[in-house]
Parts: C-alpha cells; sequence; structure tokens
C-alpha cells in the first residue's frame, strides 16, 4: 500500500475534478464515490474498481489490479465533494452504455429530475423493486454524480441505469414500446387502475413536470390522487408509489395459493 501525504498528489487531483465536473468524468471514463459500504457493494457487483483512497484499514479483499493508497484523514476531508465525507474514496470506471431497443419488463424513465438526491433514491427504490431498468431523459442530475451515487446506496452498481436523447425514445416508441405518462390533475386514470407492466413510466420534475416531447411519447397518462389542497408530491416519493403499484399485482398474483 502506497502513502500519500500532500493534497497536491496527481491521485488527489485527478479525484477531487472527477467529483467536481460531469465533463471530466465523461472524458476520463470514471467516477468518484466515497465510503466503504459503496467500495464493498462496487467489489460485490464486479464493478471496475482502479483506485483507492483510505484513511482506515479495509475489512475484505479488493480486486488485485486495484490501486490502493493510504492517507490522513484530513486529505480525505479535502478530496470528498460532499459534507461528512467518509474515510474512503475510491473511482471505478464508467461501463458502456447498454443500447436499449425493446421493452420487456417495467422501466422508470425520469424527465429532467435535476436534484442528484432524487435521482439517486429513486435508482435505489428501483434496486428494492426488482425495476428492470431507470432511464434519464432532459436535464437530469448526472447518474454519476457523487451526491447521485451516495443517494443510491450502492444500487448504481447493479441497477441498469442508462441516459437517452428524445430521438431514442422516439425510436423505442416506433418498435413498440409503450410510455406512461405520470401528471397531475382530475380526469386522468389513477394508477391503481392503471396498467403498469412492460411499459416506461415516466415522471418529472417537481417544478416544471414532464416535457411535452416526453407527453407525447405517452399513450396513457395516470395520475397518483392526493389532497387536494396539495400540488404535487416528491419526486422521488412519487416514483417510489408508482414503483410499489407497478410491482404489487405481481407479487400478490405469486403469493395467491394456487388450487389444485
Amino acid at each position: 500500500m502506497e502513502k500519500i501525504t500532500s493534497r497536491r498528489n496527481p491521485l488527489c487531483i485527478h479525484m477531487k475534478k472527477l467529483g467536481a465536473s460531469r465533463g471530466y468524468r465523461e472524458e476520463h471514463g470514471e467516477f468518484l464515490c466515497d465510503g466503504i459500504k459503496l467500495l464493498e457493494e462496487a467489489v460485490k457487483s464486479g464493478a471496475d474498481v482502479t483506485n483507492v483512497l483510505t484513511a482506515t484499514h479495509v475489512p475484505f479483499p479488493l480486486p488485485l489490479d486495484t490501486r490502493v493508497f493510504y492517507t490522513e484523514r484530513g486529505i480525505i476531508d479535502s478530496v470528498s465533494p460532499l459534507k461528512n465525507a467518509q474515510e474512503v474514496l475510491l473511482t471505478c470506471k464508467i461501463p458502456e452504455k447498454d443500447v436499449l431497443t425493446e421493452i420487456n419488463g417495467t422501466y422508470i424513465l425520469l424527465d429532467g429530475v435535476q436534484d442528484p438526491g432524487n435521482a439517486g433514491a429513486i435508482i435505489r427504490t428501483a434496486d428494492a423493486f426488482g425495476i428492470k431498468g431507470v432511464i434519464l431523459t432532459g436535464a437530469c442530475a448526472d447518474v454519476y454524480n457523487p451526491k447521485t451515487i451516495r443517494a443510491s446506496m450502492g444500487a448504481i452498481f447493479r441497477q441498469n441505469v442508462s441516459g437517452m436523447i428524445f430521438e431514442e425514445l422516439a425510436r423505442l416508441r416506433e418498435n413498440g414500446a409503450r410510455f406512461v405518462g405520470t401528471l397531475p390533475g382530475q380526469g386522468r386514470r389513477p394508477i391503481s387502475e392503471a396498467s403498469l407492466s412492460d411499459s416506461i413510466i415516466a415522471i418529472g420534475s417537481e417544478g416544471a413536470g414532464l416535457s411535452d416531447k416526453v407527453i407525447s411519447l405517452c399513450c396513457e397518462n395516470i395520475t397518483i390522487p392526493i389532497a387536494p389542497q396539495c400540488e404535487s408530491l416528491n419526486a422521488a416519493i412519487a416514483a417510489a408509489i408508482i414503483m410499489w403499484e407497478a410491482t404489487r399485482r405481481g407479487r400478490e398474483a405469486s403469493a395467491t395459493p394456487v388450487e389444485s
């Protein structure tokens, strides 16, 4: 294990830039994570962990080709972009993007959800409910923003997540994909009555909602019934309710005894 004693060390500078800049992450094909939990999840999931910078003992084996550096806590704090930095930082290779050409299962589409905490929480919830994939479009938070990754609690390494532009979504629609829009207001079908399986369920930002482009792809628009004095729900909460409802019927059907 090598030791780093200066904040000006090239690895520290590299990690700091990875945490601060989406463009730098995309240029170098790497992203930054923090915490022993995320390191463990990355290793378990077979992620390509390239560097580990730690101020503590790592209590499990790492891949042989992972470079490990020991440093003091103050340097960790100076490199991490997050408040309450943990004692471990790591870099991982950004995986190759899977080209989505057909839909088999339930997907969540985030349209302009800019808060990385919300995006990460939705990815975590999708992983918990067995959602087939999460798609981000429009001005969404970067999936490899350290705040998104921390909020995902390791689900980023397991859940199928992809960014798509409108033209790619339109091609999916042309190939038979079923889009369902989630919109507020009376007169729309409540989610408890809608068919959500084998669909791409679109959720917009709290402020702007779904974009006109995404709405144009939807064959059906649904709503979550809420009290009339409330205007909307937090995007992560709305997504959790939708994913619960999308998977509830399958769970109930599998739990129903079959008569012989």
